[in-house]
């Protein structure tokens, strides 16, 4: 049997396999709110025969946006948006759903990446993002606003008011975003938090304020439900968070209660040094999944069946999540199936259009025709 096709548990949550549909942000939402481009783009996705599709990154609250196109859940109009674009998923697939919850950080009031991209000023739109300390992602611009702690407090509610209005909206797990540069991993970074007390300077101290969040957040969240965490396992920076970091976070989010570790990296600073290639981050996967009981994801690009299922059978990982490759081919899962010699859930609307040599692709179907 396919390890790629095998089912997969989450506290109560079943995934019929262990391909994972990965947050991808569209910003093209209006005031936060899910619009009919999220229901076409995310269906395409639904009906694919992966096990889990986990909606793109959604702001807690309206500065929390990377863009003013991204989504948010922080208000009743936020949310009815969500609710109406889980009702119609579940009209047409089966697909667990899960949503990505997050906060921009400094990174936040960016233009579009097709309008540069760079931060938009007060003059423009924009608004005067927040973080752990007051440093600008990047140079010559606007730093943002430090946090307090009555700022840190009130956006630490403003998490566990998401969680709520996620599990009301009918999302069977959340995935907590510590990546890539935004809040939580900005309070994570010695590059981007340089604070002088109990949330800064320490790994303990950076670690504190994202375990509290996720904490929180966890405590709100029905427990049957599963809650991860997307994390930047290396910043590609000297001296920045690295992977030995990473584990001992992980370490730390296993203790409260974490279901899974999507490992990523980077994000933090213009300064990294990537090296890219194919499945570049699975290393970190595979480190992360050696140092902890948690189910790991690998990500990056990870683009061929065979690829995918020998991370998975040599332990590397235990689920994989794609992006820019289902975007590009939405029947992916239908090809690695077929690859792998294996089955997967379809529409049966769509069960005559398997090819005649890959009859088994969708189980046993058969029609009565005229």
């Amino acid at each position: 049997m396919s390890l790629l096709f095998s089912p997969f548990s989450l506290r109560s949550l079943r995934i019929p396999n262990r391909i994972i549909v990965s947050p991808m942000c569209q910003y093209s939402g209006v005031e936060g709110c899910a619009q009919p481009w999220h229901t076409v783009h995310l269906g395409q996705f639904a009906i694919s025969g992966a096990g889990l599709l986990i909606v793109e990154a959604t702001a807690v609250e309206p500065a929390g946006r990377i863009t003013t196109g991204c989504l948010g859940l922080y208000d009743d109009a936020t949310e009815h948006a969500l609710s109406s674009l889980v009702r119609t998923l579940r009209q047409t697939s089966p697909i667990p759903l899960a949503i990505q919850l997050g906060h921009a950080g400094r990174k936040a009031s960016s233009g579009r990446p097709w309008e540069g991209g760079q931060l938009v000023p007060l003059a423009g739109g924009g608004w005067r993002p927040v973080a752990p300390s007051a440093l600008p992602q990047l140079e010559g611009e606007a730093p943002p606003d430090a946090l307090d702690r009555d700022g840190m407090e009130r956006l630490r509610q403003r998490f566990v008011d998401a969680v709520q209005r996620a599990d009301r909206a009918g999302f069977d797990a959340i995935e907590v975003h510590a990546a890539h540069g935004y809040l939580l991993h900005e309070f994570l970074s010695p590059i981007a938090n340089q604070r002088d007390d109990e949330y800064g300077g320490s790994l303990d101290n950076r670690m504190r304020y994202p375990l509290q969040v996720f904490a929180s957040m966890r405590a709100a969240w029905p427990a049957h439900k599963p809650m991860g965490v997307r994390i930047s396992a290396t910043e590609w920076i000297e001296g920045g968070w690295d992977i030995e970091n990473s584990k001992l976070l992980a370490q730390a989010l296993e203790r409260l209660g974490c279901d899974w570790i999507d490992v990523s990296s980077g994000g933090i600073s213009p300064r990294q040094k990537i090296a890219v290639g194919p499945g570049y981050q699975v290393p970190f996967a595979e480190a992360i999944k050696a140092s902890v009981r948690v189910p790991v994801m690998a990500v990056g690009l990870i683009t061929e069946p065979q690829q995918a299922e020998d991370i998975l059978a040599q332990g590397q990982a235990d689920m994989i999540a794609m992006a820019r490759g289902l975007t590009q081919d939405p029947r992916w899962p239908w090809r690695a199936a077929a690859t792998l010699g294996a089955t997967l859930q379809a529409p049966r609307q769509y069960w005559r259009s398997q090819p005649v040599s890959q009859k088994s692709l969708f189980g046993s179907t058969t029609f009565g025709m005229r």
